[in-house]
């Protein structure tokens, strides 16, 4: 009886299984840009049965019972299980983003990160997606230990200072930049939506590049199609607008009145003002600067594949007006972009990228004593915008001969320069005997910028540095050409699979060649750009001429060259121990015959624990490796021929009773100088825990040696001659070390809600270790007028540290001026300056270290989450430790003040912050630390919201994906700065830091749209 109810039970079972079968069908796409996917494959979980998909990413599969689960599964994307229950089943697959699986660029090949025994930090497309950002190192700040960003100014399009772990020399410190394989100078000329990732080598993995990658390696990587797709695109649009952070709050026109008389009178002159209670609040000129500046973007970008080819085409407008003069400080750029790669046979494989880029930039006088800005802060708040219909000028006396009417400067600035280059890269990769290949690579640049300045007649004030007596028409162009020519072969092979061999030799020649195309300056009539008419060039107007006729034609075009040959070889053993050794040699024209040439060796190691049988099945520790680099890196980055007496300076002699312009010695020549050698040493470790913790950190060390430097000669050589200047020596060495830090944390809470954290840090200590001049010391920077240069290169000190007084308070009373080392000028009120050398008397001896430009630490807080069609990003960035000298007030009787010298001393006891006011002479002005003041700052650099339309609307629409955002980019900064930006830097080694009204980096608010079609 037992066995005919189990016989019947199964006839049943089985009746309703095949009964409850269906016939399934949909299509597979990529979620993040849906394309379509060929060849994914569709198993029944539990069988052998199953499908993929066709050239159109459909599948079907017949007769599949209802419950069953199908797994897809794709390489390079995660495997999704979906259960059966309609007869249409669509699935979307993400990309694989597990960070040991992660393929990174490490010049002239690729490595999976696991495998990486160099510190090489990436920034994904993504990442670059959530920022948004107009230049592409504002992806960077923040998101990568070790890399720091200072921009120049926050004006449209302004450059920005990279330093890869610190400041390494006191000349050319940028890091080498790749674009697809091509050296670029400038970030500017890429679209960041053609980014597809960004590799950052910050160790001796830099040297496979050789001399010019000792500032580190960015190689940056621009979108391209996928095989057997058909033609996919996407439409990204934004719109917004920006605006100061903020202003420094000046006196209004009756404090500023109050002041005035109360200096004049302490110095026993007349009143300036006598009637202060009809001034009121006066001229705001910072209101008056400032603008809300609009700008917008919009990039296209068309992908299709076939079986052999991919093919990918980017356009991008850029357009932005600045903060400051609105239209007369705009920006903007457009790009095209075309990738193609094509297998011509199944061995030999073509790759090439091409850009073209216009950028046209209006500037305004910015960063500088007697920019907008720094006008702006000085403007008596007395003095009206207009007078009967003029832009009213500053008073005749009081104000010196910089200030003038910022609104006059804006309203006549008439410049534009343009520049159009074309930059690609072609490749050719031959594989053959199995385990080789060869690839050649030609890269090239080619760029011809143009400048024209209008300069109308106009008067900004009695002797003012402004004026324009003779209109003129300023006609610059020069062209610049590059290309690098690389060559290798390589050979990979495995071994009894644990023997991971790679080798490769090749060599490479770079050429770089600038011209001067025209250089004319003529008399001109006219208002603007748009209607200028010239009158013939003004005397010695020509500058080509010029050049011609001073050097026999010579000296206008600029030819530099370089020579390398590297090898490299990389083992790995059973995917646990893993090395990598690189030596190059390389020569530069910079340099002589005896010491054109160099060698170069890097090594780096590294041991994956996690690989051991002791860790292999750990469930907490999920990777664990060890790595160190070592090596040395030459740098040629000094200006060309310094090894030779070239003549191209300028003279004048005399013949026959006549004075001649002629030619003479130029720069000084040095024909001993040679390569400067950077020794980077790192120590690492890379770490995952419980498949959700990723955490890296670095010990690094960078030593400088043979720093190529400036000489201190004397001016009976002749070095200050028109067209000449000190020789270059190598005399220097300078060490930065630090730790980084770097964890994330990623959390799938449900399918609706998934979070990402990542934070980071960087500590850095930079010290001058030996100065090989005559002096021991490199001056540099500018601070007030007529004043010693303020930062300084030293042994024992930071690069670029700040020289000047130590200060102890204010004198309170005659006593104590009296009780005090001598000080010339001092009263009661002044500021205390301290004999540091204990000698009894104040003077130039006792300036000493008062502060150091360079951040002691860094770090950047990023934080992600999805909720079903919502997404949200932030980003946040500190930086601790540094200073910025506060140089944008003037110090004349009748200029501006901040408000902060409303706190000033007035009698004992009243202060001990502010001096008194007054007229007359006093050592207030004079460089201490009474203007070096705290940059440390936390920036949130970037927050955005969107929302992505459902699937149901899409198909209606017939989109693959629709998102909406608003972002905010710097949108507060916390800081004791008392400036416009602490972000504040010209870039330069030694005299950065200094502040001398900058350009303050706009807040910006944008809403856009995401469309893929």
């Amino acid at each position: 009886m037992r066995k005919q109810i189990t016989l019947l039970l199964l006839i049943f079972t089985g009746f309703c299984a095949t009964a409850q079968t269906v016939n399934v069908k949909g299509v597979v796409k990529d979620s993040s840009t849906g394309d379509l996917l060929p060849g994914v494959s569709i198993i029944i979980k539990g069988t052998n049965k199953g499908t993929q998909t066709d050239f159109d990413g459909a599948y079907s599969l017949t007769n599949v019972n209802t419950g069953a689960i199908l797994v897809f599964r794709y390489l390079g994307y995660k495997q999704n299980e979906v259960v059966v229950n309609s007869t249409t089943i669509n699935v979307s697959l993400d990309v694989e983003a597990q960070a040991l699986d992660e393929i990174v660029v490490i010049g002239y090949g690729t490595q999976r990160k696991k495998e990486v025994t160099g510190a090489v930090s990436v920034v994904s497309s993504a990442t670059i997606e959530d920022l948004k950002p107009t230049r592409i190192e504002q992806a960077l700040q923040g998101q990568v230990a070790g890399v720091n960003i200072t921009q120049n100014s926050g004006s449209p399009a302004a450059g920005s200072n990279i330093r890869i772990r610190g400041v390494s020399t006191n000349g050319d410190s940028r890091p080498l930049i790749f674009l697809d394989g091509r050296v670029i100078e400038d970030l500017s000329v890429v679209n960041p939506s053609d980014i597809e990732s960004i590799n950052i080598l910050k160790d001796a993995a830099a040297g496979i590049y050789g001399v010019r990658a000792a500032n580190g390696v960015i190689l940056v990587t621009t979108k391209s199609g996928r095989k057997n797709t058909d033609f996919r695109s996407t439409l990204n649009m934004s719109v917004g607008f920006q605006q100061t952070t903020r202003e420094i709050p000046l006196l209004n026109a009756t404090e500023y009145a109050l002041l005035a008389n109360e200096a004049f009178a302490a110095n026993g002159e007349a009143l300036p003002f006598s009637n202060i209670s009809s001034l009121g609040q006066g001229t705001n000129w910072q209101d008056q600067v400032f603008e809300t500046a609009p700008m917008y973007a919009i990039d296209y970008t068309l992908n299709k594949g076939t079986e052999k080819s991919t093919y990918s085409l980017g356009l991008s407008v850029l357009d932005q007006d600045g903060i400051v003069g609105g239209g007369k400080s705009n920006f903007n750029r457009r790009n095209i972009r075309f990738n193609f790669n094509t297998d011509i046979t199944d061995n030999l494989k073509l790759s090439s990228s091409t850009i073209y880029t216009n950028t046209n930039k209006k500037n305004l006088i910015e960063n500088t004593l007697g920019s907008v800005l720094f006008n702006a802060a000085n403007m008596p708040p007395t003095t009206p915008v207009f007078t009967n219909g003029d832009f009213s000028q500053p008073p005749a006396i009081g104000t010196g001969i910089e200030v003038a009417n910022p609104l006059a400067q804006i309203s006549n600035a008439e410049n534009r320069t343009t520049v159009n280059k074309i930059s690609g890269s072609y490749g050719l990769n031959y594989t053959f005997l199995d385990y080789f290949s060869a690839e050649t690579r030609f890269q090239a640049n080619y760029a011809v910028s143009s400048a024209k300045t209008f300069n109308q007649l106009y008067n900004y004030g009695n002797g003012n540095v402004f004026n324009v007596d003779i209109p003129s028409l300023t006609d610059f162009e020069q062209s610049f050409y590059d290309y690098t020519f690389d060559t290798f072969f390589k050979y990979e092979r495995v071994y009894n699979d644990v023997h991971d061999v790679k080798a490769m030799i090749g060599t490479s020649v770079f050429k770089t060649i600038g011209r001067f195309n025209r250089i004319l300056t003529s008399s001109a009539t006219g208002t603007s750009l748009s209607n200028v008419v010239t009158n013939g060039p003004v005397a010695n107007g020509d500058g080509l001429e010029i050049f011609k006729n001073n050097n026999n034609g010579s000296n206008l075009s600029f030819d530099s060259r370089l020579l390398s040959y590297f090898a490299r070889l990389q083992y790995g053993y059973d995917n646990k121990y893993l090395v990598s050794a690189v030596i190059r040699r390389d020569g530069s024209s910079n340099f002589g015959p005896e010491n054109k040439f160099g060698f170069f060796p890097t090594a780096s190691v590294g041991w994956v624990a996690s690989e051991e049988d002791f860790l292999k099945d750990s469930e907490t520790l999920n990777f664990l490796k060890f790595r160190a680099s070592y090596g040395i890196i030459g740098n040629d980055r000094i200006p060309s021929f310094r090894f030779l007496s070239v003549l191209n300076g300028e003279a004048e002699y005399v013949f026959d009773d006549t004075l001649v312009q002629g030619t003479a010695i130029g720069p000084i020549s040095n024909p001993e100088i040679k390569w400067e050698q950077q020794i980077p040493l790192d120590i690492g470790v890379d770490l995952e825990l419980f498949n959700k913790v990723n955490i890296t950190m670095d010990y690094f060390k960078k030593t400088t040696k043979d720093l190529l430097v400036q000489a201190q000669t004397s001016g009976i050589i002749g070095v200050s001659a028109p067209g000449s200047s000190v020789p270059v020596i190598n005399a220097g060495t300078v060490e930065n070390n630090g730790f980084e830090f770097s964890i994330g944390y990623k959390e799938i809470i449900s399918d609706d809600f998934n979070f990402n954290v990542n934070y980071n840090f960087t500590t850095l200590n930079n010290e001058v270790t030996f100065v090989g001049n005559s002096t021991g010391i490199i001056e540099g920077g500018s601070f007030g007028v007529g004043q010693e240069p303020p930062s300084r290169m030293e042994a024992g000190f930071p690069i670029g540290y700040f020289y000047g007084y130590k200060t102890d308070g204010l004198f309170q009373t005659q006593a104590e001026v009296n009780a005090h080392a001598p000080q010339t000028n001092a009263s009661p009120g002044d500021i205390r300056f301290v004999d540091v050398n204990e000698d009894g008397v104040i003077n130039a001896d006792d300036r000493t270290y008062i502060g150091d430009p360079i951040a002691d630490v860094t770090m950047g807080l990023n934080f992600s989450f999805n909720y079903k069609r919502l997404d949200f990003n932030a980003y946040a960035f500190a930086s601790i430790g540094n200073e910025i000298v506060r140089n944008y007030e003037r110090n004349l009787p009748l200029t501006n003040r901040p408000t902060y010298y409303l706190d000033r001393w007035t009698g004992p006891g009243t202060s001990n912050s502010f001096p008194r006011v007054t007229t007359g002479a006093t050592g207030n002005a004079l460089f201490s630390d009474f203007y070096v003041e705290d940059g440390s700052f936390l920036r949130l650099q970037s927050v955005q919201l969107g929302y992505s339309l459902g699937n149901e609307t899409l198909e209606k629409l017939d989109f693959d994906k629709v998102r909406f955002y608003l972002s905010a980019s710097n949108l507060f900064t916390l800081t004791k700065y008392r400036g416009y930006d602490p972000t504040t830097s010209n870039g330069a080694p030694i005299g950065g830091g200094i502040d001398q009204g900058f350009y303050p980096n706009p807040k910006t608010f944008l809403l856009g749209i995401n469309v893929n079609f």
